[in-house]
């Protein structure tokens, strides 16, 4: 199982950027996929998260209106669009999925290694 995470990098204040995350080894379409961020000496926090249709979003209040989550289940890949970004949304930003193995009655919890994103002010 793999969650690459990229589109990273150093942008200043009111800037955008588009994170990328790329799924194999598990069924893509069947999980729920979510954006976390850790930003320096925070807790890891929700971003965004996705229902495995797409069908329903969530943001974190402070997301809301300038991140935007999406799907592309044909290429295995999650995205977040980030416009009028703020120094307080530097992070590094990390790729989740969570759903069921049925065949193992196994729930799963991936993790990607993480994309950097600095605002600069």
């Amino acid at each position: 199982v793999q969650l690459v995470e990229s589109g990273g990098g150093l942008v200043q204040t009111g800037g955008s950027l588009r994170l990328s995350c790329s799924a194999s080894g598990f069924t893509f379409s069947t999980y729920a996929m979510s954006w976390y961020r850790q930003g320096p000496g925070k807790e890891r926090e929700l971003v965004a998260a996705e229902t495995s249709t797409g069908g329903s979003t969530n943001y974190a209040d402070s997301m809301k209106g300038r991140f935007t989550i999406s799907r592309d289940n044909a290429k295995n890949t999650l995205y977040l669009q980030m416009t009028s970004l703020q120094p307080e949304d530097t992070a590094v930003y990390y790729c989740n999925a969570k759903g069921w193995e049925w065949g193992r009655l196994r729930f799963n919890d991936y993790w990607g290694q993480g994309t950097q994103v600095t605002v600069s002010s």
